[in-house]
């Protein structure tokens, strides 16, 4: 924060000024300037170098979902090969890279993106701030997020893709089983799409605690906040250990090292620790988020507030908390000490406590409430059910000795789709219905979403609660293909159909996007008539977000003086806030209850983040090639770029925000 002096001599321009209040009127010259002050370059200069939240989340949820339609086809390839018995669709190889990439792209490349996306385009809106706390570290996690993707899928076509599961175990995974380049390109893809989800968590954590508007104390902020905020601590603990569990098998592959080689003193358990120490956590990192989502819009169309805020919060945290505790379940087979296997048994039981305070908050929201039966509550109470489904067959996981006897069986792959694409999918589509308004200023067709949302929820049943049943008839897991006569012929031959008709449902959705973005009907700023704060700007939202930075009161700032309970008043003030116009600035609050402390100047658009990230992958593909002199020259340019970043300029001096007596009496309580 700036220093303030005012006995010194003065600082041009000054770091001391007192925030003027006032109104700013829609379609004013006021208004226009502010526009122009945040607006992004047309053409490929805006396009490389913009920094505006909003742009950097669209760009998330397209990039996202671009890959789940490629992983869904990889995944319908695969059904294919298994819906019957003795296939010949793929070769043993066509299959473990396919099955590989699949779970990679789900995974890592679409459920917590996609999630980004949302919470990227959302946050500052939900915040009543103008842009995230660091607008350059965010585009710079969207381009390596981009490139990393591309990294590993650029062998995909050569043959070459990574082929030893999404879990990659080793010693399968290792130089002795394992020769080609496929494992050394994932594992080189995973450290670099670690520095992205790392950079993107440290952004969410300092916006939260920085961005706020005043008076949005830490117990007014949305649920889909907490989630966020909870995914992204996770991340700064979980990621670490598979960067070092991926860098580690590279080192054995490329230079020797013998940290996984158990006929050199190596541990194979040491990667299964290191994995599921960030995979466990990493469910928890892709669901609370969704869970959060489903906890924000749910009460919308159920015209009352969340039933349990408070608990809901406290779940959210303490599901994550547990979440850290709790690895060992996956490796229950290994031959772990009973007192190791009661303890970590018992945890994974307990995990589904805050889980159910989640779930009876949406039930009793639901009973207690007025619902409207649109498309995205449709979704979202799919969502919950799907939740209640995943959850119990997670608790059956739980048990020390059945879990024996369903490891590595098809009924681990049921849960874990119910877990993962379940509880991500339904909510992800349903925000997509919710927020598509605000996104583009478009509502989506009501008939064409009710069909997606029936044929997609009958599909996924149909799909992937089989896959229980082969499991209990002892269908293993990863098999490449299976003989006739072992009962599992039906099973399977539904579970394709199933996956078909979801498949469609989301044909129909997609084509309900591309529909409605030419045609859909124009959506006002509240269309829903919701309660939150990025209701209260227009469809799509200026580039600034608020013209003035907006007083909050309450956790439901558009619906006060509605609430059962509550007296009438407005107390928090839309219209009438600080006016921020000096440059790109925006309000910097106190940690928790939201104090205005400081004038935040933002950066301008900078074409850094993405020469940094093309710089940094293009470093790892100097790695892939062993080509290290141009590995060398990747690394100079990858310094450069991040100096020009980094370079001290005194325009963005901070201004630190002073009380202002005059301003209180107007109305406002002042900084």
């Amino acid at each position: 924060m700036a220093a303030i002096d005012a006995t010194r001599h003065r600082i041009d321009p000054p770091l001391e000024r007192i925030p003027e209040v006032g109104r700013i009127p829609a379609g004013s010259p006021i208004e226009a300037r502010l526009e122009k002050i945040w607006e992004t370059a047309p053409g490929w200069r805006g396009w490389l170098s913009t920094v505006d939240h909003k742009t950097i989340g669209v760009r998330y949820l397209v990039t996202a979902f671009l890959f789940l339609v490629i992983g869904g086809i990889e995944a319908l390839f695969l059904r294919i090969q298994l819906a019957g018995p003795d296939m010949a669709f793929l070769t043993p190889e066509q299959y473990n890279q396919l099955f590989t990439m699949h779970g990679v792209t789900m995974i890592f490349l679409y459920a917590l993106p996609v999630l980004s996306g949302f919470s990227n385009y959302l946050w500052p809106l939900l915040l009543g701030s103008r842009d995230m706390a660091f607008p350059r570290l965010n585009a710079l996690s969207y381009w390596i997020f981009l490139f990393a993707g591309l990294f590993m899928y650029i062998s995909f076509p050569l043959g070459q893709a990574p082929n030893a599961g999404w879990f990659n175990y080793v010693p399968f995974s290792g130089p002795v089983y394992n020769t080609g380049p496929n494992i050394d390109v994932f594992a080189l893809g995973m450290v670099l799409l670690g520095i992205s989800t790392t950079v993107g968590s440290v952004n969410f954590v300092v916006t939260l605690f920085r961005m706020r508007a005043p008076g949005m104390t830490i117990n007014r902020v949305p649920i889909l906040v907490w989630g966020t905020l909870t995914a992204s601590v996770a991340n700064l603990f979980a990621i670490p250990a598979v960067s070092l569990a991926f860098f580690l098998l590279w080192l054995d592959r490329q230079i020797g090292a013998h940290f996984f080689d158990v006929a050199n003193n190596g541990q194979p358990l040491l990667w299964q620790h290191l994995f599921w120490i960030f995979g466990h956590p990493w469910v928890y990192v892709v669901v609370l988020p969704a869970m959060g989502i489903v906890s924000d819009a749910l009460p919308t169309f159920c015209r009352r507030p969340l039933v349990g805020y408070t608990a809901v919060a406290l779940a959210t945290m303490a599901t994550m908390l547990l979440g850290f505790g709790v690895w060992v379940h996956h490796m229950f087979a290994t031959g772990l000490p009973t007192v190791a296997l009661s303890i970590f048994g018992a945890a994974s039981m307990v995990i589904s406590i805050p889980s159910a305070v989640a779930v009876f908050a949406w039930i009793a929201t639901i009973w207690l409430g007025k619902p409207v039966f649109k498309t995205p509550f449709l979704f979202f109470a799919g969502f919950v059910a799907l939740f209640i489904i995943g959850g119990m067959s997670g608790v059956m996981t739980a048990a020390v000795p059945l879990d024996w006897q369903l490891n590595e069986t098809y009924f681990i792959v049921a849960h874990l789709h119910y877990v993962l694409l379940g509880i991500n999918v339904f909510p992800v589509v349903g925000a997509i219905y919710y927020w598509f308004p605000k996104f583009t200023g478009r509502m989506m067709s009501e008939k064409l979403g009710k069909w997606s949302f029936w044929t997609m929820f009958i599909g996924f049943n149909a799909g992937f609660f089989p896959m229980h049943i082969a499991g209990l008839l002892g269908m293993p897991r990863r098999i490449y293909t299976y003989p006739s006569r072992m009962g599992w012929d039906e099973v399977n031959l539904i579970t394709t159909v199933g996956s078909f008709i979801f498949a469609v449902g989301v044909l129909i959705f997609l084509v309900n996007v591309v529909l409605s973005l030419k045609r859909g009907t124009r959506a006002g700023a509240n269309p829903w008539d919701a309660p939150t704060l990025e209701w209260a700007v227009s469809s799509p939202p200026p580039a600034y977000n608020f013209a003035t930075i907006p007083t909050i009161a309450s956790r439901h700032p558009l619906w006060e003086g509605r609430i059962e309970g509550e007296k009438e008043h407005t107390r928090t003030r839309l219209e009438e806030g600080y006016l921020l116009m000096r440059g790109r600035e925006t309000l910097g609050t106190s940690p928790i209850d939201a104090k205005p402390v400081v004038i935040l100047k933002m950066p301008e658009d900078s074409y850094t983040p993405f020469l940094v990230g093309l710089f940094v992958s293009l470093l790892f593909v100097g790695l892939l090639l062993h080509s290290w002199t141009f590995t060398a020259l990747m690394a100079a340019l990858s310094c450069a770029a991040l100096s020009v970043w980094m370079w001290p300029r005194r325009n963005l001096g901070q201004r630190t925000a002073r009380h202002d007596p005059a301003s209180a009496r107007r109305g406002g309580k002042g900084p």
